[in-house]
């Protein structure tokens, strides 16, 4: 670890000292989402001096994250930006000790382990159930513990998931995705950019703890704020003795297979595609071939493409987030029209 007096003030807090900080910079964690939480958290473990990041978001950056995903700024919006790289690009600026791992991916039961196995902790800072149910199947089974962490409106809870013998994501939520339409996202509710600085900043400072090995002074209870009323309390959780995943070991999300699917987008007009194979498009040629049909042009990252309202961004790994339609089936199917599935 670089001796300066970069960690000064982290490493005279009796609770961490140098032995701590040097713990903290040989952790490894992944950041799965890089949105109003995970900006908070990655920007906070790098000042603080972990290790290695990896940096997982599958989405880029928009005008309308500006309000709240604080790693961002209004040309990484006016470029549209893979948000990992755009992270790993201010967080080399904060501090180039670390090491940064920046993956532009959505994440599913094929690719999961590949991003968890090799870290200490991971940090929840997804937007949707069903990819923090996959998270908590995937790591009970290969047992990484990780932080929850959610955020609406002027609501935010977190949780510590350490495979203890507390309880797990599962536990509290049960195994059922709630109906569609049937919970306000962030599209439809709204959400201020303290509630998430302070979930965020309360999972940072779980993760401090863990990495250092303080494990007795993390918090057992489900942290619970509304920022806006006023209130505050945790709330104590037993483990679900009939929990589907942590005591009977039924992998629904983990063990799935999946081809190809469309996600919506939170609660946007915008759906992402991903196909059933990983792919490594030639941004090059698939604009030769799609120039004549509308508006086209590529960056190292993306490539974009309009045709009258509606328009395509397309990855390298061959996902895409289809805008301005109707619902799923529209998006696959001018999915399949112009790029092919």
């Amino acid at each position: 670890m670089p001796m300066n007096d970069r960690y000064l003030r982290q490493t005279i807090f009796p609770y961490i000292g140098e032995e701590g900080q040097k713990k903290l910079f040989t952790s490894r964690v992944a950041v799965l989402g890089l949105g109003a939480l995970g900006t908070v958290t990655a920007n906070n473990l790098a000042r603080s001096g972990v290790g290695y990041l990896r940096l997982i978001d599958r989405d880029y950056v928009e005008a309308t994250n500006l309000q709240r995903q604080v790693l961002f700024d209004e040309r990484d919006a006016a470029e549209e930006l893979p948000k990992a790289e755009a992270a790993r690009r201010h967080l080399s600026q904060i501090n180039s000790e670390i090491g940064l791992d920046p993956v532009v991916s959505d994440v599913n039961s094929s690719n999961i382990a590949n991003l968890i196995n090799d870290v200490d902790l991971v940090i929840d800072a997804t937007d949707n159930f069903e990819t923090r149910m996959l998270l908590n199947e995937a790591c009970l089974v290969r047992s990484v513990p990780w932080i929850y962490g959610g955020a609406i409106g002027s609501e935010g809870m977190s949780m510590n998931i350490l495979h203890d013998g507390g309880p797990c994501y599962c536990c509290l939520t049960g195994n059922e995705l709630p109906l569609p339409g049937t919970y306000p996202t962030c599209s439809t509710a709204g959400v201020l950019n303290t509630v998430t600085n302070i979930v965020a900043s309360i999972q940072c400072t779980e993760a401090l703890k863990y990495l250092v090995g303080d494990i007795g002074s993390m918090r057992k209870e489900l942290f619970y704020i509304n920022v806006w009323e006023n209130r505050v309390f945790l709330l104590p959780l037993g483990r679900n003795d009939d929990c589907s995943a942590c005591v009977h070991h039924r992998y629904e999300y983990y063990d799935a297979v999946k081809g190809a699917y469309v996600i919506s987008m939170c609660g946007s007009d915008s759906f992402q595609v991903v196909p059933d194979k990983t792919a490594d498009i030639d941004f090059r040629e698939m604009a030769d071939k799609l120039m004549p049909l509308g508006k086209t042009s590529y960056s190292k990252f993306t490539l974009d493409f309009e045709r009258g309202p509606v328009s395509i961004k397309l990855f390298r790994d061959g996902r895409a987030i289809v805008r301005h339609v109707k619902d799923e089936n529209q998006a696959k199917s001018l999915y399949s029209e112009y790029i092919g599935l």
